[in-house]
């Protein structure tokens, strides 16, 4: 599966429709499939390996690998994947890769895209974990991740800004984005409980929206 099925090309900055490889049969079908897995595993262990702070951090990264450059998901794809890696367990930036990785190329692509982004973390803490004693008594190691941690603020705001402005904006929308803001920024209130009300709030206003057109109202 992938959006851009006029490119056969095995290097990882372009997408490899699957459907060119049928004629193939078996073989051609599973050959296509390794080809995007790879790409996958390649786009995700960059992004893992150049993010700082956790998965929040990554959304912006993953927006521009997985809609902008690769065009494997589309922009109201990233926010129905958001919204789902979020009320799943598990970090948001795995369960991200994962939901990518399967639409472009099912297990093999799933596979690919979580490895890729959780290999790299594994590695630099195992290479860390060698010599932690010294690491922490590194001076301007220390002042360049204080850096580092304030550019994270940065990314995660600009994610934020991406997706709002993607985001529908509708008498309905908008006073649900300022009631769960304040639910999880004021009151603490856990991100999950949020995600389930708004989704049943938005179940119920399309079942009344329904009921309405039914009657003739609207």
């Amino acid at each position: 599966m992938c959006y851009n099925k006029k490119v056969i090309n095995f290097s990882i900055d372009k997408c490899v429709s699957i459907s060119h490889f049928k004629k193939w049969g078996l073989g051609g079908i599973l050959l296509g499939k390794l080809s995007n897995s790879f790409q996958l595993f390649a786009a995700f262990f960059k992004i893992g390996a150049f993010t700082f702070g956790g998965g929040y951090a990554m959304v912006p990264l993953i927006e521009r690998e997985a809609v902008e450059k690769h065009h494997w998901i589309t922009d109201e794809d990233i926010l129905n994947i958001l919204a789902i890696a979020e009320s799943t367990p598990g970090p948001i930036s795995i369960n991200s890769a994962t939901f990518i990785g399967y639409k472009v190329a099912g297990f093999l692509g799933a596979a690919a895209a979580t490895l890729g982004t959780a290999l790299p973390s594994y590695l630099i803490i195992s290479v860390l974990s060698l010599f932690i004693m010294q690491y922490k008594q590194i001076q301007w190691l220390a002042w360049m991740f204080d850096g580092i941690r304030a550019g994270v603020v940065v990314l995660v705001f600009n994610a934020v800004l991406k997706l709002g402005k993607k985001c529908p904006k509708t008498k309905f929308t908008i006073p649900l984005m300022v009631l769960a803001f304040i639910g999880a920024g004021l009151f603490n209130v856990d991100v999950v409980f949020l995600l389930i009300l708004a989704g049943i709030a938005g179940v119920v206003r399309q079942l009344t929206v329904a009921k309405k057109a039914e009657g003739g109202e609207v």
